[in-house]
This record gives structure tokens, sequence and C-alpha cells, in this order.
């Protein structure tokens, strides 16, 4: 398990969401923390089977996807469920047992934090 932590937005009443809290890249110079999380991410997604696994969970019926429905990404199942642990270690990721399965979403204000990240030079 990593040993940095993933800086954490605020929601409104004070709540965290854990999702990575950047500001867009053009708006104002990064903090050590902002760049690090930032960095997190674009670690996790630039990984070519990252990227697809993300993908594929973000486009799946309701932002959800069972691991036995994203499992065929070119590579053995033990290499699926490594890279779906990076993408959670990241925050680009939740997960829910249910039964043998597990579940995988990609929270709306994740996507929102990485469009936003990028967003600002369009």
């Amino acid at each position: 398990m990593s040993n940095t932590q993933v800086l954490a937005a605020s929601e409104p009443g004070g709540a965290t969401s854990g999702v990575p809290c950047v500001p867009p890249v053009g708006e104002r110079p990064f903090s050590a923390g902002e760049a690090e999380a930032a960095a997190r991410m674009f670690k996790a997604l630039g990984d070519p089977v990252r990227l697809r696994l993300f993908s594929l969970i973000a486009s799946h019926e309701g932002g959800e996807a069972c691991v036995c429905d994203i499992s065929d990404v070119g590579v053995a199942q033990p290499t699926v469920s490594h890279h779906l642990k990076k993408l959670k270690e990241a925050g680009l990721l939740t997960s829910e047992r249910r039964g043998t399965w597990v579940y995988y979403r990609v929270e709306g204000p994740v996507l929102a934090s990485v469009a936003r990240l990028l967003g600002h030079f369009g």
C-alpha cells in the first residue's frame, strides 16, 4: 500500500469526498501537495491498461462495472486486479463487494476533478 495520502476536496458542510483536490493547471502554480495529487492521477492514467479499465468503468451503464464485466483487456486477471488497485490508490475508483464479485465505480466528482484539472486551457 502507498504511504502517500490523497488530498481530499471539501464538500459543503466540511465532509471530504476522497476526490483529489487540484486546481486547473492554468489557474495558479500548484503547491507541492497539489502537484503530488495530480501526479498520482496522471501516473495511474498513464498506463494504457489502466486508462482502458478506467474508461470501461466510466462508460459502463450507471458508471459502475463488476470486475467480471471488465476483465477482458488483454492481460491476465491478477494483472487486472493490480491495475484496479492502483486506480483505487490514486483516488480514481471506489469499489464495493457484493457477494463474490467486486463492483468498481468512477464517482462523478472524480471525473469532474480530472476534467477541471485539464479544462482551463479549453
